[in-house]
């Protein structure tokens, strides 16, 4: 008889765990709150095999799936390495909805809440579109469209022979500007070993690198960062001057590099390393990435969908 209350006591206690996993389920955007507004994450819980799994964005980098993620007590648990190799660990709740969490490392902590992503429809980025007035980011004449991440650092742009230029290491530029839906033209060149990324709303990096003859993948150019690699390699080499256009409506978009599809209405899983905010449903700016390798743009050009 008591080897059975055992029994049913351990099944009482693991009923709610189990049942806890529904609410937990799916993808959340993820922010700081706070002074540490900045620091965005994104999260996808998931069953595969019967077995809770997570797949998580540190702030930069790529997404990658967690060694671990498990319900303790009600609670959402899994670690991740953060700078310098220190344990991070995540302890979450939903709580009306939202995942309320925080993150410690040490003696530091940061709280944050995750909401869902945009229920975002059935959107076609290859459809027939109604074209707005274009903005011109940039014509070879003035870098007045752009603001900087990093406030407190130089800009590191400068223009010469009407190209905007930046120094390895400058900061990364935003456009002063927010868009929703829209093409996006870019005419850039890259220096040997150089890379850099092109920002949709902000949000969403498409790569941009000097691998020239190497095979198309998810950090290759034109990839959607660490989610989705092109579906061909159509870079040039270092020095010449390259060519693409995006399309991005809700959350498919159609990228073209050098004349070749890159993307072809892909859907975009979610917010990419470096983005700005994780406010997904909103329009963004534009966002060149300055602080990695060398690069120089000549034609930033913006043309708004209105329909």
């Amino acid at each position: 008889m008591k080897r059975l209350l055992q029994l049913l006591v351990a099944v009482a206690c693991a009923v709610p765990a189990f049942g806890q996993e529904g609410a937990f389920l799916g993808k959340w955007d993820i922010t700081g709150t706070g002074k540490n507004a900045d620091s965005v994450y994104w999260l996808e819980v998931k069953k595969e095999r019967g077995t809770l799994v997570g797949y998580f964005l540190n702030r930069s980098g790529s997404v990658y799936k967690l060694p671990a993620i498990s319900i303790e007590n009600g609670e959402l648990v899994f670690d991740v390495s953060g700078s310098g190799g220190r344990k991070q660990t995540h302890r979450a709740r939903v709580v009306g909805g939202k995942l309320m969490g925080e993150v410690t490392s040490g003696s530091e902590s940061v709280k944050w809440i995750g909401v869902r992503p945009p229920r975002w429809g059935k959107y076609d980025a290859n459809a027939k579109h109604t074209f707005g007035k274009p903005v011109e980011l940039f014509d070879g004449k003035t870098v007045a469209s752009w603001d900087v991440q990093a406030k407190r650092k130089p800009m590191g742009w400068r223009l010469v022979d009407g190209v905007m230029t930046n120094d390895a290491g400058a900061n990364n530029l935003v456009s002063r500007q927010k868009f929703n839906n829209f093409k996006i033209h870019c005419e850039y060149k890259l220096e040997e070993k150089s890379n850099s990324g092109i920002y949709l709303r902000g949000r969403y990096e498409l790569q941009v690198l000097d691998d020239f003859g190497k095979p198309a993948e998810t950090h290759g150019h034109m990839a959607i960062y660490s989610r989705v690699a092109p579906a061909v390699n159509a870079s040039k080499a270092a020095g010449e001057w390259q060519v693409m256009e995006a399309v991005i409506v809700g959350n498919r978009v159609t990228v073209t590099l050098n004349g070749k599809t890159a993307h072809d209405n892909v859907e975009i899983d979610g917010i990419t390393g470096g983005a700005l905010d994780s406010n997904e449903a909103s329009p963004g700016p534009i966002m060149l990435q300055g602080d990695h390798g060398k690069v120089w743009f000549r034609k930033v050009t913006v043309t708004p969908i209105i329909k």
